[in-house]
């Protein structure tokens, strides 16, 4: 056996050391985790459950507190995660009407995950965009 096989083995042996010869030991996604982690990875999502974490906000504060959201992608989610029933939009009859949004029970109980993932980035992700990506030019 040549040396480079035996390093392409070892390599491969330690990146990957279980090898599954029959589908029946392929681990399967769990299908509710796969839907929330999509509906809760999607872009812009996390940060705006993030701010909502903090407190009740109304429409102008989100698309301040969220650097780079357009008002149609932060209407967008806002209105995916309420008919999820993560937030509840709240209209105040007042003059002029104020609108306000909140998380839900259901919502809220995202916190520790929201926490974990904050947490994590302090720890390991740079502060900025990796090298090579430019910002976009307005």
């Amino acid at each position: 056996m040549s040396s480079s096989y035996l390093q392409n083995y070892w390599r491969e042996a330690t990146l990957y050391p279980v090898r599954m010869r029959d589908s029946s030991a392929v681990p399967s996604l769990c299908p509710r985790f796969h839907r929330a982690s999509e509906l809760i990875g999607r872009r812009w999502t996390g940060a705006i459950i993030y701010v909502l974490l903090k407190a009740r906000c109304r429409f102008a504060t989100l698309r301040a507190a969220v650097p780079g959201i357009t008002d149609r992608m932060l209407s967008e989610r806002l209105q995916e995660l309420e008919e999820e029933g993560i937030v509840a939009r709240t209209v105040v009859p007042e003059t002029p009407v104020r609108v306000e949004y909140a998380l839900t029970k259901k919502g809220r109980e995202l916190a520790s995950a929201v926490e974990a993932i904050a947490g994590w980035a302090e720890r390991w992700p740079p502060a900025q965009a990796p090298a090579g990506r430019r910002p976009k030019r307005r």
